[in-house]
C-alpha cells in the first residue's frame, strides 16, 4: 500500500507516541532515527526539528515529506500500536491505531 492512500503527500503531518501503549522495542528508531528516539525510560519519543525529545503527553512532531514512508512503516510494524500519524490541518489521524 502506497503512503499516498491515506494522506494527500503535499499535506503537513505530525506524528506522535502514546508511551502508556508503548513497548520500548525501538523499532521505529529503526526505521526512521531522525524522529524517534528511546529515552533512558526505555520508551520512544518523538523528536522536533531542534532535535529534542517531545516528552509531555500527546506532543508531536511534524513529519518530513522524506521519512514518511519510514514513519509509516515504523506506525505499521510497532507492537505497541502506539505511533500515530495526523493532518495537522483537522488533526485526524491517516497512519495508526486509530486510522480507518
Amino acid at each position: 500500500m502506497s503512503v499516498t492512500s491515506g494522506a494527500d503527500a503535499a499535506e503537513p503531518l505530525e506524528v506522535w507516541i502514546d508511551q502508556d501503549l508503548c513497548t520500548g522495542d525501538g523499532i521505529c528508531v529503526q526505521y526512521a532515527p531522525e524522529v524517534f528516539e528511546l529515552d533512558i525510560d526505555g520508551l520512544a519519543y518523538v523528536k522536533g526539528e531542534d532535535d529534542e525529545l517531545r516528552q509531555q503527553p500527546g506532543e508531536t512532531a511534524p513529519v518530513p515529506l522524506t521519512l514518511l514512508q519510514d514513519i509509516v512503516d515504523s506506525a505499521r510494524e510497532c507492537p505497541g500500536d502506539c505511533i500515530h500519524v495526523r493532518r495537522m490541518s483537522d488533526r485526524v489521524e491517516v497512519y495508526g491505531p486509530d486510522a480507518d
